[in-house]
């Protein structure tokens, strides 16, 4: 146990290392976009005298250091600053946004991840067969195309041509429960053909690698139905190579969905934070993007430490 409790704590450990590093890129990225923020915020009309009072005002005559310190202690006393665009606190731009995103999400993972897990196991228990090989292409090639190239192939189908869903994502607070996930239907189903591609071959590869275990292979000879092999033996050690990457592809679903977000203009963070970028509200940028990162690295800390705890091998000490 003690070895365990440590394991984990090297996973915090650097991963805390890993968010401090990408802080770090984050502001230098933000620093080395063109242009400058006040002279766009003003206008071409503005000043040499009231440019350089606003960005004195702005904080932005300071060195860069100095700025990313005072970002950094800001952001430790839970102070993500104001925006620029319309001078809200950013915390509130954020959090229905964010919630946006993680309904997108779950909703795609609740969809995706028993469909998955359920062709795994199929493909595996139907190895070489022509249903592997169809679903193999299959995911490959749904695996292949881009985002937003299904997103308007969807769209074109099934708002243009057929107009059973709206092409245009719009969510608004008071909304019901109901016309929310109707309106979540079409990015959901954009994301659906790449997270199950992606899930449904990592769980038939774990399966088929523990098939070839002895252990397996003297249930075979006790004439155990394969079915039940699979369900009973090989599926419940199949778990941590599993978790681990159903975590990842939520990592996915939160991280990657901003090319989906703005094909469908859904007010997620995506999409505020390539609004925020065209409007060079860069405190917005950092703060978007410092929570992108942070739920990627937690998400894989999340794997890493469900992967020990369901592995009984890597829980034992050396």
């Amino acid at each position: 146990m003690e070895s365990l409790k440590i394991m984990i704590a090297k996973r915090l450990f650097f991963g805390g290392l890993t968010l401090f590093a990408i802080s770090v890129l984050i502001f230098l990225g933000v620093e080395a976009l063109p242009g400058d923020l006040t002279q766009a915020i003003l206008g071409q009309s503005a000043t040499p005298e009231t440019v350089a009072a606003f960005r004195h005002q702005l904080g932005l005559d300071l060195p860069a250091h100095i700025r990313y310190l005072e970002w950094i202690d800001h952001l430790i006393h839970g102070e993500l600053g104001t925006s620029l665009a319309n001078g809200r606190p950013i915390g509130e731009l954020l959090e229905p946004r964010l919630y946006n995103t993680l309904f997108l999400a779950v909703a795609t993972a609740i969809v995706s991840i028993p469909f998955a897990i359920g062709l795994g196991i199929f493909a595996a228990l139907y190895r070489d067969s022509r249903f592997d090989r169809l679903l193999s292409i299959t995911t490959l090639s749904a695996i292949s195309f881009p985002e937003f190239f299904v997103a308007y192939i969807l769209i074109a189908l099934l708002s243009v041509h057929l107009g059973l869903l709206p092409s245009i994502s719009e969510i608004r607070p008071d909304m019901s429960f109901w016309k929310r996930v109707h309106a979540t239907i079409l990015p959901v189903l954009t994301l659906f053909p790449i997270v199950v591609g992606h899930m449904m071959r990592m769980t038939r590869a774990a399966i088929i690698n523990l098939l070839a275990s002895p252990y397996i292979e003297m249930a075979r000879m006790k004439g155990i139905k394969r079915t039940r092999i699979i369900v009973r033996h090989a599926l419940p050690n199949a778990l941590s190579p599993i978790i681990n990457v159903v975590i990842l592809n939520l990592a996915y679903l939160v991280v990657g969905v901003v090319l989906v977000e703005v094909v469908f203009v859904y007010p997620g963070l995506g999409q505020l934070l390539v609004d925020s970028v065209s409007k060079r509200d860069l405190p917005v940028v950092q703060a978007s993007c410092l929570i992108f990162a942070a739920t990627y690295v937690l998400l894989n800390l999340l794997a890493d430490v469900l992967a020990i705890l369901a592995n009984p091998k890597l829980r034992q000490p050396k």
